[in-house]
Parts: structure tokens; C-alpha cells; sequence
């Protein structure tokens, strides 16, 4: 019996010593893998989430200004439709240089 108690002791130690070596193991594949993950996160040149909600409060921001600017465009083209038109004076025909360097007496001798 004493020999069966023994194998089965060291069949025991074994299985022991080998679970600790995967755990060991397991471990460092885990450390491996998030290392890895790191690095690519950080060369994917991602924003932080901070920046991103930040970015996007601004842009809300503008929306809403640009939807209250759409609003104030359209009341003032309405009102500039509704206008009623105003009559423009003709413009007056400039003198030529002959007729401005004539003294009046002859420019009225002439015609």
C-alpha cells in the first residue's frame, strides 16, 4: 500500500509543479498580449475621450448657431421680399470735356 501512496504522491507533485507552470505561463502570455495591445492603440493615434466629447460639445455648439443663423437669413429675405419697392432717380448724364471747358456763352452760340 505504501507504494501505491507514494506514487500517487509524486503523481500528485507532478501535477502540481506543472499547473504552477501553466499559470506561470498563462501569466506571461497575458502580460505579452496587453503589451502588444498597447503599442497598437498607441500607434493608431487615437484621441483621448476627454478630447472627444469636448470636440463634440463644440460642434453641437455650432450647429445649433449655424440652425439660429439659417432662421435669422430667411426672416431677413422675407422682409427684404415684402419691401415694397423704391423708385430709383435717373442718373444724370455726365458733361464732356468739350462741353465743361466751353465758357456758356458759346455753347449756346453753337446750337
Amino acid at each position: 500500500m505504501q507504494v501505491e501512496n507514494r506514487f500517487l504522491d509524486d503523481l500528485a507533485r507532478v501535477a502540481n509543479g506543472a499547473v504552477g507552470a501553466l499559470s506561470g505561463v498563462r501569466e506571461e502570455v497575458e502580460a505579452l498580449v496587453k503589451q502588444r495591445i498597447e503599442r497598437l492603440l498607441a500607434d493608431m493615434d487615437l484621441v483621448p475621450r476627454e478630447e472627444f466629447e469636448a470636440v463634440k460639445d463644440v460642434a453641437a455648439k455650432a450647429r445649433i448657431e449655424q440652425e439660429a443663423l439659417e432662421i435669422r437669413v430667411a426672416a431677413l429675405e422675407a422682409a427684404l421680399a415684402n419691401r415694397p419697392k423704391m423708385a430709383t432717380k435717373p442718373k444724370r448724364a455726365r458733361k464732356s470735356k468739350e462741353s465743361s471747358t466751353k465758357p456758356p456763352s458759346q455753347s449756346a452760340r453753337e446750337t
